[in-house]
Protein backbone atom coordinates (compact mmCIF):
# COMPACT_ATOMS: atom_id res chain seq x y z
CA UNK A 1 0.00 0.00 0.00
CA UNK A 2 1.96 3.28 -0.56
CA UNK A 3 1.80 6.47 2.11
CA UNK A 4 -0.95 8.15 0.20
CA UNK A 5 -3.99 5.31 -0.21
CA UNK A 6 -6.44 5.52 2.14
CA UNK A 7 -5.70 9.10 2.36
CA UNK A 8 -8.98 11.27 2.41
CA UNK A 9 -9.01 13.87 -1.06
CA UNK A 10 -8.02 17.22 -0.38
CA UNK A 11 -10.39 18.60 -3.24
CA UNK A 12 -13.46 18.42 -4.19
CA UNK A 13 -13.99 15.11 -6.13
CA UNK A 14 -17.99 15.05 -7.12
CA UNK A 15 -19.38 17.61 -9.94
CA UNK A 16 -18.61 21.20 -10.25
CA UNK A 17 -22.41 22.89 -9.69
CA UNK A 18 -23.79 19.55 -8.33
CA UNK A 19 -25.55 19.89 -4.73
CA UNK A 20 -23.67 17.02 -3.28
CA UNK A 21 -23.93 18.29 0.35
CA UNK A 22 -26.57 21.16 0.05
CA UNK A 23 -29.07 18.25 -2.15
CA UNK A 24 -28.07 15.62 1.13
CA UNK A 25 -31.47 15.54 3.60
CA UNK A 26 -28.99 13.83 5.87
CA UNK A 27 -27.21 16.97 6.35
CA UNK A 28 -29.93 20.12 5.48
CA UNK A 29 -32.77 18.54 6.25
CA UNK A 30 -36.07 19.83 4.29
CA UNK A 31 -33.61 22.12 2.33
CA UNK A 32 -32.54 19.71 0.21
CA UNK A 33 -35.71 19.67 -1.73
CA UNK A 34 -34.57 23.37 -2.70
CA UNK A 35 -30.88 23.19 -3.41
CA UNK A 36 -30.30 24.07 -6.99
CA UNK A 37 -27.49 22.32 -9.59
CA UNK A 38 -25.64 24.58 -12.02
CA UNK A 39 -24.67 22.88 -14.60
CA UNK A 40 -21.54 24.24 -16.75
CA UNK A 41 -22.08 22.60 -19.91
CA UNK A 42 -25.46 23.84 -19.84
CA UNK A 43 -26.35 27.34 -21.23
CA UNK A 44 -29.43 27.90 -19.52
CA UNK A 45 -27.62 27.13 -16.29
CA UNK A 46 -24.90 28.86 -17.25
CA UNK A 47 -27.24 31.83 -17.50
CA UNK A 48 -28.84 30.81 -13.92
CA UNK A 49 -25.48 30.66 -12.68
CA UNK A 50 -24.51 33.90 -13.65
CA UNK A 51 -27.42 35.42 -12.31
CA UNK A 52 -27.12 33.38 -8.74
CA UNK A 53 -23.31 34.83 -8.33
CA UNK A 54 -24.51 38.82 -9.18
CA UNK A 55 -27.61 38.43 -6.56
CA UNK A 56 -24.89 36.57 -4.49
CA UNK A 57 -22.24 39.49 -4.92
CA UNK A 58 -25.06 42.07 -4.02
CA UNK A 59 -25.98 39.91 -0.61
CA UNK A 60 -29.49 39.67 -2.41
CA UNK A 61 -29.13 35.46 -1.52
CA UNK A 62 -30.82 34.28 1.27
CA UNK A 63 -28.69 35.44 4.63
CA UNK A 64 -27.64 31.59 5.53
CA UNK A 65 -24.65 29.16 4.70
CA UNK A 66 -26.22 26.80 2.23
CA UNK A 67 -27.23 30.06 -0.11
CA UNK A 68 -23.47 30.83 0.45
CA UNK A 69 -22.96 27.47 -0.93
CA UNK A 70 -25.53 28.12 -3.59
CA UNK A 71 -23.67 31.14 -4.32
CA UNK A 72 -20.14 29.53 -4.17
CA UNK A 73 -21.62 26.45 -6.20
CA UNK A 74 -22.41 29.46 -8.99
CA UNK A 75 -19.44 30.83 -9.16
CA UNK A 76 -17.34 27.74 -9.46
CA UNK A 77 -19.88 26.54 -12.35
CA UNK A 78 -19.26 29.62 -13.72
CA UNK A 79 -15.57 29.94 -13.71
CA UNK A 80 -15.10 26.32 -15.04
CA UNK A 81 -17.94 27.30 -18.05
CA UNK A 82 -16.16 30.73 -18.81
CA UNK A 83 -12.55 28.78 -18.73
CA UNK A 84 -11.25 31.76 -16.45
CA UNK A 85 -12.38 33.99 -13.50
CA UNK A 86 -11.51 37.06 -15.20
CA UNK A 87 -14.37 35.40 -18.09
CA UNK A 88 -16.51 34.31 -15.29
CA UNK A 89 -16.40 37.85 -13.30
CA UNK A 90 -17.30 39.85 -16.43
CA UNK A 91 -20.28 37.13 -17.82
CA UNK A 92 -21.18 37.50 -13.91
CA UNK A 93 -21.25 41.64 -14.86
CA UNK A 94 -20.90 44.72 -12.93
CA UNK A 95 -19.64 44.86 -9.44
CA UNK A 96 -18.30 40.94 -9.57
CA UNK A 97 -14.41 41.17 -9.39
CA UNK A 98 -12.46 38.27 -9.82
CA UNK A 99 -11.35 38.01 -6.04
CA UNK A 100 -14.83 37.89 -5.45
CA UNK A 101 -15.27 34.56 -8.41
CA UNK A 102 -11.70 33.31 -6.87
CA UNK A 103 -12.34 32.76 -3.15
CA UNK A 104 -15.85 31.18 -3.43
CA UNK A 105 -15.12 28.96 -5.90
CA UNK A 106 -12.80 27.18 -4.21
CA UNK A 107 -14.93 27.21 -1.34
CA UNK A 108 -16.91 25.45 -3.67
CA UNK A 109 -13.91 23.00 -4.51
CA UNK A 110 -13.30 22.18 -0.51
CA UNK A 111 -13.34 18.54 0.01
CA UNK A 112 -17.40 17.26 1.00
CA UNK A 113 -16.32 16.18 4.73
CA UNK A 114 -15.50 20.11 5.08
CA UNK A 115 -18.12 21.60 3.10
CA UNK A 116 -20.88 19.10 5.26
CA UNK A 117 -19.32 21.05 8.20
CA UNK A 118 -20.33 24.52 6.50
CA UNK A 119 -23.40 23.35 5.83
CA UNK A 120 -24.46 22.40 9.05
CA UNK A 121 -23.30 25.94 10.26
CA UNK A 122 -20.05 24.23 12.40
CA UNK A 123 -17.69 26.32 10.01
CA UNK A 124 -19.20 29.79 9.07
CA UNK A 125 -18.42 30.85 5.56
CA UNK A 126 -15.96 33.56 6.40
CA UNK A 127 -13.66 31.30 7.89
CA UNK A 128 -14.50 28.77 4.90
CA UNK A 129 -13.08 31.00 2.05
CA UNK A 130 -9.63 31.29 4.25
CA UNK A 131 -9.26 27.73 4.66
CA UNK A 132 -10.00 26.92 1.57
CA UNK A 133 -6.64 29.46 0.38
CA UNK A 134 -4.79 26.52 2.13
CA UNK A 135 -3.73 23.14 -0.12
CA UNK A 136 -3.48 19.39 0.86
CA UNK A 137 -4.10 17.93 4.63
CA UNK A 138 -3.42 21.57 6.31
CA UNK A 139 -6.38 22.23 5.42
CA UNK A 140 -8.20 19.56 7.06
CA UNK A 141 -6.24 20.69 10.37
CA UNK A 142 -7.12 24.15 10.13
CA UNK A 143 -10.90 23.32 9.77
CA UNK A 144 -11.32 20.83 12.12
CA UNK A 145 -9.84 23.18 14.59
CA UNK A 146 -12.33 25.59 14.02
CA UNK A 147 -14.91 22.66 14.35
CA UNK A 148 -13.22 21.82 17.88
CA UNK A 149 -12.15 24.75 19.17
CA UNK A 150 -12.90 29.14 19.57
CA UNK A 151 -11.00 30.43 16.62
CA UNK A 152 -12.25 33.18 15.30
CA UNK A 153 -12.92 34.48 11.67
CA UNK A 154 -9.65 36.97 12.36
CA UNK A 155 -7.63 33.99 13.36
CA UNK A 156 -8.68 31.68 10.87
CA UNK A 157 -7.14 34.56 8.33
CA UNK A 158 -4.57 35.09 9.72
CA UNK A 159 -3.61 31.45 10.81
CA UNK A 160 -4.16 30.19 6.32
CA UNK A 161 -1.67 33.78 6.08
CA UNK A 162 1.42 31.98 7.67
CA UNK A 163 0.89 28.80 6.24
CA UNK A 164 1.16 30.22 2.84
CA UNK A 165 3.78 31.73 3.94
CA UNK A 166 5.39 28.79 4.67
CA UNK A 167 5.12 27.88 8.11
CA UNK A 168 3.91 24.87 9.47
CA UNK A 169 0.12 24.51 10.44
CA UNK A 170 0.62 22.97 13.51
CA UNK A 171 2.62 25.69 14.88
CA UNK A 172 0.44 28.36 13.73
CA UNK A 173 -2.31 26.80 15.78
CA UNK A 174 -0.09 26.09 18.71
CA UNK A 175 0.34 30.14 18.64
CA UNK A 176 -3.41 30.46 18.78
CA UNK A 177 -3.71 27.98 21.56
CA UNK A 178 -4.90 25.26 19.76
CA UNK A 179 -3.15 21.77 20.17
CA UNK A 180 -3.64 20.03 16.87
CA UNK A 181 -5.03 16.04 17.50
CA UNK A 182 -6.74 17.36 20.23
CA UNK A 183 -10.27 15.89 20.65
CA UNK A 184 -12.47 14.94 24.22
CA UNK A 185 -14.14 11.70 23.43
CA UNK A 186 -17.20 10.13 25.23
CA UNK A 187 -17.07 6.39 25.03
CA UNK A 188 -19.65 3.93 25.94
CA UNK A 189 -18.31 2.89 29.23
CA UNK A 190 -17.22 -0.95 29.21
CA UNK A 191 -15.28 0.54 25.81
CA UNK A 192 -13.80 2.83 27.83
CA UNK A 193 -13.37 0.14 31.23
CA UNK A 194 -11.53 -1.85 27.96
CA UNK A 195 -9.57 0.83 27.31
CA UNK A 196 -7.90 1.63 30.09
CA UNK A 197 -7.64 -2.18 31.06
CA UNK A 198 -5.64 -2.42 27.74
CA UNK A 199 -3.67 0.92 28.27
CA UNK A 200 -2.47 -0.50 31.54
CA UNK A 201 -1.43 -4.16 30.42
CA UNK A 202 0.60 -2.67 27.80
CA UNK A 203 1.73 0.32 29.93
CA UNK A 204 1.00 2.93 27.19
CA UNK A 205 -1.20 5.85 27.33
CA UNK A 206 -4.74 5.72 26.15
CA UNK A 207 -4.08 8.48 23.89
CA UNK A 208 -1.33 6.09 21.86
CA UNK A 209 -3.74 3.13 22.13
CA UNK A 210 -6.79 4.70 20.63
CA UNK A 211 -4.41 6.16 17.91
CA UNK A 212 -2.83 3.07 16.91
CA UNK A 213 -6.50 1.21 16.48
CA UNK A 214 -7.59 3.99 14.20
CA UNK A 215 -4.61 4.53 12.19
CA UNK A 216 -5.38 0.08 11.83
CA UNK A 217 -9.40 0.93 10.58
CA UNK A 218 -8.40 3.78 8.44
CA UNK A 219 -6.00 1.81 6.74
CA UNK A 220 -8.13 -1.35 5.74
Amino acid sequence: MTEDAGRPPTDRESPVGEPVVRGDERVTGDHARDAVAFDPDDPDSVVEAAETVAAFARNELADSHLHVLRGAAACAALVRAEGSYKAAAERAGEGVGVSFIRKWARVHDLPRAVREHVARGAIPPSAAKHIARVDGDDRYLLAWAVVDTDLTVRDVRAAASDVNDGRDVEHVLEDLGVTPGELRLTLPPTVYRDLRRHASDLDRDPDDVVADALREYFSE
